[in-house]
């Protein structure tokens, strides 16, 4: 099969043509002095620890451009997930603003007119080598904003081990055949938790989108309108307390497991079945896990649903008036050597085209397959959206008892916060 045919492959600069009016020719340099000029980058950490931070990759690009590009210093600062939005926001308020973000979002920057559109800092190889499949999740009314820097979708992991221990011989495509194995789990495997369902504030909002998407449902519509309370919804959260929940097939209170400790579990043995990205791979195979991945489980009757497309994102702030030099140093970035580079040190999806072809292609990493197939047809969240970091947020807070009481008045509650919050920021 040719995996190249899996995801669009029409450029991310068809969508940024009508944008590049004025952005052809730039001159001078934001009216920096004579010297060097330094770039303050802010990006998040994808390692597990001090030997796999995403600082050691950052620090080594850094000195690679310095070394090509004397006029241009980079400053590199690596905070975690759980800190880097109140980093950027300490900066700006200090009159320090960075000049690139990498992190999971961009609208609320939009929102608040900090950023540069992504015409304006990428060089036009850079955008028509971007791939089509994330231009419209990095709009703003029609604009691009958003600079996709890494991608993955979800798929199911299990432990083949423990599959076949309790005599399932094969990964459920169904949620009654989910709810079937994990039976069997439970019953002749004990201590070990048949579905991790992580919905504590690190993964809720892709365990969530992901369930709601398998039972038909989304978290907002084509056209962004939220749909959290919608029938469908409602419908999958019931079942998930009624059928995982309140049977012990999952942790006793999937509101408060974190995606880290649940990917441990899972990475130790202790944990047979869950949703997990391409940062699993590693993990559990230094766990030394004999396991396997497969689609994600869809609600019985319906046709085949779409996997949560996962994209997070290099934003460029105006603040310091540096845009030629971040679009020289966006386009090092973007070479097809630094994408893979990254990409292969933390078992990601590459978002350009070239360094796409070339994972996909290598023979090396197959294990990826199943995630590049993932993203053809994925849903995304709705990063154009300001609305989306609170709405996020309190989901991230709020969607835990909606598996262990009646699902209904937990999403009209965050449905209502959802509308409000979005209908305040369009004022």
């Amino acid at each position: 099969m040719d995996r190249r045919a899996q995801v669009p492959t029409r450029s991310f600069g068809v969508v940024l043509a009508g944008t590049l009016a004025g952005a052809l020719v730039l001159t001078g340099c934001g009216g920096q002095d004579d010297g060097p000029v330094t770039l303050r980058l802010v990006a998040a950490d994808y390692g597990e620890s001090a030997e796999t931070s995403s600082k050691l990759y950052w620090d080594d690009l850094a000195r690679r451009f310095e070394a090509a590009n004397p006029g241009i210093r980079v400053n590199v600062e690596v905070s975690s997930w759980t800190d880097i939005g109140k980093r950027v926001d300490d900066l700006v308020r200090s009159g320090k603003s960075p000049d690139l973000v990498q992190t999971g979002g961009f609208a609320d920057q939009v929102a608040a007119d900090r950023l540069y559109p992504a015409a304006d800092v990428l060089s036009l190889e850079t955008q028509a080598n971007l791939k089509e499949s994330f231009s419209h999740a990095g709009q703003v009314l029609g604009t691009p904003y958003g600079i996709p820097f890494v991608s993955s979708s979800r798929v199911l992991f299990y432990n083949k081990a423990v599959f076949q221990k309790a005599g399932v011989t094969q990964p459920p495509a169904t949620w009654n055949e989910l709810k079937a194995a994990a039976e069997k789990i439970k019953a002749k495997v004990p201590g070990v938790v048949p579905y991790g369902l992580p919905l504590g504030p690190e993964e809720a909002p892709a365990e969530s989108m992901l369930w709601t998407l398998s039972g038909g449902g989304s978290l907002s519509d084509d056209v962004g309108n939220y749909t959290i309370d919608s029938s469908q919804n409602q419908a999958t959260f019931n079942w998930l307390r009624t059928n995982l929940v309140t049977t012990g097939l999952t942790y006793p209170e999937p509101g408060k497991m974190n995606r880290t400790p649940v990917f441990s579990d899972f990475a130790a043995g202790k944990v047979a079945m869950l949703n997990g990205h391409p940062t699993l791979l590693r993990m559990a195979a230094k766990g030394g896990i004999d396991f396997g991945t497969a689609p994600i489980p869809k609600k019985d009757g319906l046709a085949k649903t779409g996997s949560l497309g996962v994209a997070d994102w290099m934003m460029a702030f105006k603040a310091n008036g540096h845009r030629n030099e971040i679009r020289s140093f966006l386009s090092f970035v973007y070479t097809k050597e630094n994408q893979l580079k990254f990409d292969e040190t933390y078992n990601l999806l590459p978002v350009t085209q070239d360094a796409f072809d070339a994972m996909t292609e290598d023979p090396g990493h197959e294990d990826l397959k199943q995630f590049a197939a993932g993203l053809g047809n994925a849903s995304f969240y709705p990063f154009g959206d300001p609305a989306w970091v609170e709405v996020s947020n309190r989901i991230k807070a709020g969607i835990g008892p909606a598996v262990t009481g009646d699902a209904r008045p937990v999403l009209e509650e965050l449905q209502q916060a959802a509308v409000k919050e979005a209908a305040r920021l369009r004022k």
